[in-house]
This record gives structure tokens, C-alpha cells and sequence, in this order.
């Protein structure tokens, strides 16, 4: 079966078409600042020299999905000679509230229910849903599943997941703590422990899924105990867009300051604010890191206030696990930032967690960069999140 694994991210898409007969990629691709000037689509084909490089506008993900779809079938670096050789189609959808704990065949009440959970994410729910319907409109009759962020942080305890709040909002309309990136954090965490060696059951492990979108987990025994993303995926980190955590105070007093209604707000703190809105010059981490090595100290600011944020998180996660045996890097900026896992790993030696400078010099390949002697293994693992999508797929569709 081959099946067509879409990855819509809040400003990226990553896309790959697996033969699930092996296993085998047939095409990889990533579209690139969706929404943002400089977008672009780059398809690679194991085996094929070079690549497939699209340069041309995308304000919205459906206009990314219809050049996916002419990409997958592009006669050098495609996967397939026509689109009817797609017999599935595996959607990573962030948030299915408490409606789904697993993953889904995609029918009508199933879209229904990912409309009805769009207010919890605002920037990747709509995106998602394109995708979904861009698909359909072009591959009429093939299967669709749709694999969620949400599933994997399903295991975590009440005390985590609970917020301090009157429980009947709980129980009237399921404000708690959700968690996101859960197939990226599953991912990466069980690599983690095959690449040292060890059973996932045995070790405590915290993962940083760090992109335009960013959370840690604590993954203790294999299962997620605690994450930084809540009910929405705007709580944690500071992101690309989002502001991650703040006082909820600030949130009345600048309706009132602002003269904003509640869509205000949320656009806002969702699309208006992290290193975007501190920075006023992009929500692209290269952009930032650019502007910074230039002297401009806004962009400065926002990268330290980022990596601070992320060292918060990991010791909160040593306390709450009672310790930790290894810190995975994932993600675009997890994946690549050199300057900033350097940056991120700096004040953890108290916690016998030594990172290697020189094995740390790679971007994108799966790596330990701890020196021999770190008591707390530093792992860069890129995520496979397409791959968990396909086999969820493959197993629902038959």
C-alpha cells in the first residue's frame, strides 16, 4: 500500500510517500514559509541526484497541498506516475479534544468534530482541515486517517493534566491540559532509547520537539507524564507566533487597553506575539538568528528569553521524574540549531549533562552530542512523524 503522509505544521508542511509494502520513502518533501515571503517547496527521491525546488507564493496551506500533489507525481523526483496509485492518505491533525484518543478514519462526523475543535487550535486546525478537503477534492474514494497530536499525552496523571480551576470546567467542557506533538515526542523518545541501547520502560527521558511550534515532555517508562503545550497549543514555550506562557491577568487588562474582543485576543497571542511579535522582524528562527548576529538586540533577547524558557521546562521535568537519563533534540530548530542547543545545554552541567561542542557541529542527523563521560545523554534525534502516521494509517485502512 502507498500511502500519501501530509504533516501540516502552523508555517510549514512536511510530506513524504511511503511504499508500506517496506517501508520505503518513494518521495520526501518540505514546504517551507507558507504565509511568509520566500516560500517554497523542496522534493527530494532517494537515489535521484538533486532535487525539486518549487519557488513561488503560498498564502495558505491549500495552496501547498495542490503543489505536494503535483510533486508526488513529478517525473524525476516523484514517487508515483499517476496520482491513482496514492491508495491512502495519513493526516497528522493537532487537536481532537476529548473526542479522539487514537487515531481515526476520516468520515463526516469525524470533520465534523475537527471543525468543532478549531477554537482550540486556532493556527493548525484550519490547516489541517485544508489539507483533508484538498485531498478529497483530488483523490475522490481514497481512504483518509487522521492521526492526532493529542494521543500520546493520554497517559498523563490528573495532577498534570488538571488545571486549578472550578473541576465542573473540566467536566462541562474539557479544559485540561491536552498536550501536542505527541507523535513526534512517541517518536523520538523510543529512538532515543534504541540508539543507547536500553528498554524505553527503563529510563526517563525529556524531549524537545523545537520548531516554529515547541514543547518539551517528560517521558518517563516510555509514557508521557507531563508536557508543556495545554489545552491549546499555545501554553509552554515562546514560539514562533505564540506567546507561551503569561499571566493570565495580562490577558483582561489588555482587552481593556486594546479596546480587543476575544478573536482579538487570540489572534493576538497566536499569530501576533513569541519571537514574531518580540522582534518584529519574523517568526523564522533563522531570521532572528540572522538579525542577532547583526547586533540587534530585540532579536538578542528573544533568542536568550527562548533558550531560558526551554532550560525552565527541563529542570521542572528532572524534579518531577525524580532525574533524567537523556535530553533529545528534535524538530526544524531542535534539528539545526547548533548555536542554540550550545546555548540551551550551557547551564545544565550541575545536572552531570555535558554537552560535546564538536559532535554538536551537525544539523539533521540522527546523533549523540554528549561527551563520553555526561551522565545525562544528549541525544539529536530528527523526528519520523510521517512514519508513525503511515503505519496508524495502513493498520485502520485494511
Amino acid at each position: 500500500m502507498k500511502v500519501l503522509v501530509l504533516n501540516c505544521g502552523s508555517s510549514s508542511l512536511k510530506y513524504q510517500l511511503i511504499d508500506m509494502s517496506n517501508e520505503e520513502v518513494l518521495c520526501i518533501g518540505l514546504v517551507e514559509r507558507i504565509g511568509i515571503e520566500g516560500s517554497i517547496l523542496k522534493q527530494e527521491k532517494d537515489g535521484v541526484e538533486g532535487k525539486l525546488v518549487v519557488e513561488q507564493p503560498m498564502k495558505n496551506h491549500q495552496d501547498a497541498i495542490k503543489l505536494v500533489l503535483e510533486g508526488v507525481v513529478d517525473p524525476k523526483f516523484g514517487g508515483v506516475k499517476d496520482i491513482s496509485e496514492v491508495e491512502a492518505v495519513g493526516h497528522r491533525v493537532v487537536h481532537g479534544g476529548e473526542k479522539f484518543a487514537s487515531s481515526v478514519k476520516i468520515n463526516d462526523e469525524v470533520m465534523k468534530a475537527l471543525e468543532e475543535c478549531v477554537e482550540l487550535a486556532p493556527l493548525h486546525n484550519p490547516a489541517n482541515i485544508m489539507g483533508i478537503e484538498a485531498c478529497e477534492a483530488i483523490l475522490p474514494g481514497v481512504p483518509m486517517v487522521g492521526v492526532f497530536d493529542t494521543a500520546f499525552h493520554q497517559t498523563m496523571p490528573k495532577k498534570s493534566y488538571l488545571y486549578g480551576l472550578p473541576h465542573e470546567l473540566y467536566t462541562k467542557y474539557g479544559v485540561r491540559r491536552y498536550g501536542f506533538h505527541g507523535t513526534s515526542h512517541k517518536y523520538v523518545s523510543q529512538r532515543a532509547a534504541e540508539m543507547l541501547g536500553k528498554n524505553v520502560e527503563d529510563l526517563k527521558i525529556i524531549t524537545c520537539h523545537l520548531g516554529n511550534g515547541a514543547s518539551v515532555a517528560a517521558v518517563d517508562g516510555g509514557k508521557c507524564v507531563d508536557t508543556s503545550m495545554g489545552f491549546t497549543p499555545l501554553e509552554g514555550l515562546i514560539m514562533g507566533t505564540r506567546c507561551g506562557d503569561i499571566d493570565a491577568a495580562i490577558l483582561p487588562f489588555l482587552m481593556e487597553k486594546e479596546g480587543l474582543d476575544a478573536k482579538g485576543l487570540s489572534d493576538l497571542m497566536n499569530k501576533q506575539s513569541g519571537v514574531y511579535g518580540m522582534t518584529g522582524i519574523s517568526s523564522d528562527f533563522r531570521d532572528i538568528e540572522g538579525a542577532a548576529a547583526k547586533g540587534d538586540e530585540k532579536a538578542q533577547v528573544a533568542l536568550d528569553a527562548y533558550v531560558q524558557r526551554v532550560q525552565k521546562y527541563i529542570g521542572a521535568y528532572v524534579a518531577e521524574m525524580n532525574g533524567v537519563d537523556a535530553v533529545v533534540f528534535t524538530a526544524g530548530v531542535g534539528e539545526n540549531g547548533i548555536e542554540i542547543r550550545e546555548s540551551i545545554a550551557s547551564n545544565m552541567e550541575f545536572l552531570g549533562m555535558n554537552l560535546d561542542k564538536e559532535a554538536n557541529k551537525v544539523r539533521g542527523k540522527e546523533t549523540v552530542i554528549s561527551t563520553a563521560d555526561s551522565k545525562v545523554k544528549i541525544l539529536l534525534v530528527p523526528t519520523n512523524e510521517e512514519l508513525m502516521i503511515a503505519r496508524d494509517t495502513v493498520a485502520l485502512v485494511k
